[in-house]
Formats: structure tokens, sequence, C-alpha cells
């Protein structure tokens, strides 16, 4: 399937049932070598939320079949003639983004997940930039190899254990972006993190090696052991989602990052914890529309409601490199690639303690 030797294969979502544990292993036909493109020799594989969103259908209609994964990482082993910045042999990552126009405002800007023509997803995304490629499917990373535009490969810093960077490229950089966007450390010293999940647990890590003060904020106690060991001072537990719960911390956040999916969260709760001009950033993705919100509390407190999607490669880059100086740990645990529909349906479950990460390896990835 390439005029390398080597054969495309992945677990295949192939109805909406996959999300029982019901993905398939079979070989498929990736987009057409372009000169920009980059082929990695996959080693891990971060499990997300949105691939079991996609999988199950619950984001909407889905092309099947559906490789997932999209927190990539392994070996270059082609490199188009128009790639510069990684050889074969470099160790590299892809995140949730494969391809853009590349040429309007946005893209310029480095800010090519709000490309004007739509980015282009590393699985369930068809490719429209001209080219051999152009039209055909985007296919994730459980699987054994991947191919994407040059543009979205970031190279992985030595000295980070790949098994822990490779859940950075989605996940981390999800709760990175919008923490740097808004100036966590900086104009916002103090700075929530609503749910410790997957995400969760990347923004208390980041926002802490950004130098902002740390409130971690879920709906129970049962992680609050935990979040305190990833840098949260302050835990705040909102089992009632009334107003009673977020009262003693009235207007003490400049930050609120939001990534919990739970279509009932308490939003005004959370506005409530804001000062004048703070903003309450949504990162997760509810199935379901959120509840309607009265105007007054956004009038009379100045506070802001917004959204942020995964991060560009320049970002993703940047998060790597303080990741590797700062010795950040994602809390991951490993699973061979081979249990994939396993572990889709233990993290389904609420199971994971913080991120499934899904290890190759035949391609050489070690448990």
């Amino acid at each position: 399937m390439s005029n390398n030797n080597y054969k495309f294969e992945g677990w295949q979502a192939l109805g909406t049932d996959s999300i029982e544990g019901k993905l398939e292993w079979r070989e498929y036909e990736p987009k057409a070598f372009a000169e920009d493109d980059v082929d990695i020799k996959i080693t891990h594989c971060g499990v997300c939320a949105s691939d079991l969103h996609t999988i199950s259908g619950g984001w909407g209609a889905v092309d099947y079949p559906q490789v997932v994964g999209h927190e990539i990482l392994g070996e270059v082993v082609r490199v188009g003639s128009a790639v510069k910045h990684v050889k074969v042999g470099d160790i590299a990552g892809v995140g949730a983004q494969n391809d853009s126009c590349l040429e309007c405002g946005q893209c310029k800007a480095n800010r090519e997940p709000y490309c004007d023509k739509g980015q282009v997803g590393t699985y369930a995304g068809k490719y429209y930039r001209e080219g051999p490629g152009k039209g055909a499917k985007s296919y994730g990373g459980y699987a054994n190899y991947h191919r994407a535009p040059g543009h979205f490969v970031v190279k992985i810093p030595d000295g980070l254990d790949h098994a822990v960077a490779a859940p950075m490229l989605c996940g981390g950089v999800t709760v990175y972006s919008p923490l740097k966007q808004y100036g966590a450390g900086t104009t916002a010293k103090d700075v929530g993190i609503v749910g410790i999940g997957g995400l969760g647990h990347f923004g208390l890590l980041f926002a802490k090696a950004l130098g902002a003060n740390v409130t971690a904020i879920s709906h129970s106690e049962s992680k609050k052991a935990d979040a305190e060991k990833m840098g949260a001072t302050r835990f705040i537990a909102t089992h009632s989602g009334k107003e009673d719960d977020f009262k003693p911390y009235k207007r003490s956040l400049d930050l609120i990052v939001c990534t919990t999916n739970d279509v009932n969260m308490p939003i005004l709760g959370y506005l409530s914890l804001l000062r004048p001009g703070g903003n309450l950033i949504l990162v997760g993705a509810p199935e379901k529309p959120l509840p309607s919100l009265p105007a007054f509390p956004f009038l009379m407190n100045n506070v802001h409601i917004g959204g942020s999607a995964i991060g560009s490669p320049t970002i993703i880059k940047e998060m790597l490199e303080l990741a590797a100086k700062q010795n950040i740990k994602s809390w991951i645990e490993k699973r061979p690639l081979e249990d994939a529909n396993q572990a889709v349906v233990d993290m389904h479950n609420s199971k994971a303690r913080y991120r499934y990460v899904l290890v190759n390896t035949a391609n050489g990835g070690k448990l």
C-alpha cells in the first residue's frame, strides 16, 4: 500500500457498537503520499475521549470505517522532499489536527485549528488541499503507521519519555493552549481547573508549570489527594452544584478552564468564582447543548465565557519543550495496542487514571 514496504493496518470502528469493544484490526489505504508528507511508524498512541465520542456516533454521523487516535508518536520512516524540520529516524508526534489550508490569516498566525476553510481532523476528516491526497479520508493512530502532512508533525524533544509525551499531543495541548492564551501565571495568577480527568489532570500540571496558583474544582472529594499531587493548592467540591458550594470562594479566580463534558455542569456557579474581567473557557465538548443562561451575571460581574480547541503545531512544540524542561509527567497507564478494545471499554467506564496510552510493541514501543 506504499512504495515503501509496509502496510497500513489499524483497529477500525465499523459502526456505533464499536464503543462496546468491537473494533476490528484491518488493512486500509492512507492518503496518497505528497512531497510535504511524513510517514510515522507508531510506537505510542494516547486514548482520548474524542475517540469514544467519534466511534460511538455521539458527536454526529460517522463515515465508517474509522481508525481513531490522535495522540500519535513514533519513528519517522519516510519524509517528502518538501519537509525540512524532521528526518528519517527522528521521533515525532501528531496531535488532533492533520491539515488545514495553510494560507488564510489564521493559519499564517499559527492558529491552524481555527483555519477559515476548516481544519482536517487526524481521523474522521477529508483532505481538501490540492495534491495527490485530495479527497482522501484521514486515519488515526490505533494503528501501525500514520501518514500526515509534515506541517502538523512535531519533533519530540530529547529526554521526554515517549509514553508520557503522547497524550500531551491532544489532551495536554487542549488545556495548555487556553492557559497560555489567557495569561495563566502572568495576568491570570489564580487559575481554576474544572474536572480532574484526562484533560483536567493536564490542566493542573501545566497551570502550575506556568506559575499560577491552582485550584482544582470537582463534584466530589474523591480525587482531592491526586489533585494536590498534581499541583493544586486549593480544592473546591461542588457536590450539589448549588450556590452554597461556591459562596466561600466567590471572586477568587482570574481564569477557569473547564474540561468536563457534563451537560448539567453548574456554569453560573463557576462564573461566580471569577473576578471581574475573568474568563471561563470550555474545552470539554458535551454531546448535547448546554442549558440557557441569564444575561445579568455576565453584565454585573464583567465575566466572559469562551471556548478553545486543541493547539497549533507551534503551541504543541512550546508545550513539549516546557514539559521536557520541567520534567512534567502525564499520569498514564500503558496498554498493549492489541488490547485497544478493552482500553476503549475501560475508558468509556471512566476507569482511566488519568490517560491510557496504547503501546505498539511490534514497532519497538516499551510497555
